[in-house]
């Protein structure tokens, strides 16, 4: 799914990037299953800029 069609859908509140952690899929797959309740989703990419850190976005769905 393109960013264009999720932003169709999602409202975007945040981004953050951040320093590459082996474990931060897990993390945001445990926030993903833990905040579903209040419509919130987190997505979690390589940043295009920075090959040693990650691009948090949070969406309100």
């Amino acid at each position: 799914m393109s960013e264009k069609q999720q932003t169709d859908k999602l409202k975007f509140i945040a981004q953050k990037n951040f320093k590459k952690r082996d474990d931060m899929y897990e993390i945001v797959d445990f926030l993903n299953k833990s905040l579903k309740e209040y419509h919130l989703m987190f997505g979690l990419t390589n940043d295009a800029d920075d090959k040693e850190k990650y691009m948090i976005r949070i969406y309100e769905v």
